[in-house]
């Protein structure tokens, strides 16, 4: 179940909550002041990337850690 943020009308607080994608959009009490008055907001989905293989180096606009000699897939050429 993905986590949802509700903005409170009444004391403009935010709540996050786990909850079904089809209850989403339904108002959920505040659980600062108690009001039922809050809506969704629009989140923001983030994800971590998995660190380069060792061996490998990633491109950089700087010429990376091998004086920028990588492709684009991340692997050294030289």
């Amino acid at each position: 179940m993905p986590v949802y943020e509700y903005e409170c009308g009444k004391c403009e607080k935010v709540t996050e909550t786990l909850r079904k994608s089809s209850d989403a959009d339904a108002p959920i009490v505040c659980e600062h002041c108690g009001s039922d008055k809050t809506r969704r907001m629009h989140s923001v989905f983030t994800a971590a990337a998995a660190a380069p293989k060792r061996g490998h180096c990633a491109p950089q606009s700087s010429g990376g850690p091998c004086g920028g000699c990588c492709n684009p897939h991340g692997s050294c050429s030289t």
